[in-house]
């Protein structure tokens, strides 16, 4: 199946950015001019619902007024300071943060994968000078399956070939078991672990869910051997699965969160660490920072999320709009047509009966149907719209895509079951 763009004008566009950009991304073929909420429009003036929310990054919506508005005002006074100085902003925002995540300590930096490098130096100082591990023997157990970005020492621990091939000599220090496999987790642990680093729900992976109760377990466990618990929420959490964390699903308190993508409103990049002041209080000046960690700009945004995120209406949406969605997917499994359906809070994976095509096959006929998700491993659909999307049009993209999926099927000659989707206009 050819994934053609709509128009000339956007074919061009795409040819400057093949020509001029590095090819380190597969993109569907449109191209975006202008969001708000939950629509995005294309620089020829199609609209679309935007079902990946820039990979939860922009969960409170397009152009959040609140956020925006926070935004310009400090545009116009400081943006950037570096550390090398305090800023008014910076002290307000870590203490929101640190309130909101019941931690003593904040520490800031910019991209989601710049805050789990920091994690990783957290544990391992941690481990080196609190609970005594002899220098350079330090281990951290990882899940397989996971994402946590793709720097040098990240991809290290990623079974992702993609991420891997070509990049080695790769950091030694961690031990992979199976995600959701507590006992594992239990057997791995020995006198040099420090930390066990998980996502609580695998974005990346295609929205795995863990077995209930599995993270109840791994905070038992790392509990009673004495090893930090390190939850990477970054896409899980500030609402998407449907609570503040997704640890909070099962009422679980890590030792450290790993938080980004939202935490920045989709305006500016902002990610940070936060624990006790047992564990991020072991830094001293020079050990670590940011030039951009923490900046003016990024704060007032990180406050003003904190405060869209404690009033919990953004996460009771996401669960009610959640379960309308999961609800009205429903058919794809009755016809076959999707071999399982994952959700947690408004947030998605969908997996695609090979029979139709691909998952990127069934985006791109959601593209032409004005729908953006994205496709992961071949075969799952994400979808995660903003939280802000309203039920209306929920049930225009379940209509949608049970449109593309029924023409999938139609094509590939695969039988069809008694699904008759209705599209509004």
């Amino acid at each position: 199946m050819a994934l053609e763009p709509r128009s000339q004008r956007q074919a061009a566009a795409i040819a400057e950015v093949e020509t001029y950009g590095a090819h380190n991304y597969a993109p569907l073929p449109v191209v975006i001019a202008a969001a708000k909420g939950a629509h995005v429009t294309d620089i020829d003036g199609n609209h679309y619902i935007d079902c990946l929310s820039a990979y939860s990054a922009v969960n409170f919506g397009h152009g959040h007024p609140r956020l925006v508005a926070v935004a310009q005002e400090q545009l116009s006074k400081v943006t950037l300071t570096s550390r090398a100085f305090y800023s008014e902003p910076f002290g307000p925002f870590v203490k929101a943060l640190a309130e909101l995540c019941g931690k003593e300590m904040v520490l800031p930096m910019n991209t989601g994968v710049e805050a789990v490098e920091t994690a990783i130096k957290t544990a391992r100082k941690w481990g080196y000078e609190t609970k005594g591990v002899a220098e350079g023997r330090a281990t951290i157990i990882v899940m397989e399956g996971n994402f946590h970005g793709r720097t040098t020492t990240v991809i290290s621990f990623s079974n992702d070939p993609d991420a891997r091939q070509s990049f080695s000599p790769y950091t030694p220090g961690f031990v992979h078991v199976p995600f959701g496999d507590a006992d594992a987790i239990e057997a791995a642990i020995d006198d040099d672990t420090v930390a066990v680093l998980l996502e609580p729900i695998q974005g990346e992976g295609g929205v795995i869910i863990p077995p209930e109760g599995f993270l109840t377990q791994v905070r038992e466990i790392t509990a009673r051997r004495g090893v930090l618990m390190i939850a990477d929420e970054i896409q899980a959490g500030l609402g998407r699965a449907g609570e503040t964390f997704a640890c909070d699903r099962e009422g679980v308190v890590p030792d450290v969160y790993v938080l980004g993508k939202a935490l920045g409103g989709g305006i500016v990049p902002l990610s940070a660490v936060v624990a006790n002041r047992d564990v991020l209080g072991l830094f001293q000046p020079g050990q670590h920072g940011s030039t951009f960690g923490g900046n003016p700009l990024a704060c007032v945004i990180g406050s003003a999320v904190v405060e869209l995120v404690a009033t919990g209406e953004m996460q009771a949406r996401a669960r009610a709009l959640g379960e309308r969605f999961r609800s009205g997917l429903q058919p794809l499994l009755d016809a076959g047509w999707a071999t399982a359906i994952r959700q947690a809070g408004l947030w998605l994976g969908v997996d695609v009966n090979p029979d139709l095509g691909t998952a990127k096959e069934i985006c791109y006929r959601l593209m032409v149907k004005e729908v953006l998700a994205k496709d992961t491993h071949g075969h799952t659909i994400r979808f995660a719209p903003p939280l802000v999307i309203s039920e209306e049009e929920i049930d225009q993209v379940i209509a949608h895509t049970l449109a593309a999926f029924e023409e999938a099927a139609a094509h590939r000659g695969v039988v069809v079951a008694d699904v008759e989707p209705e599209i509004d206009a």
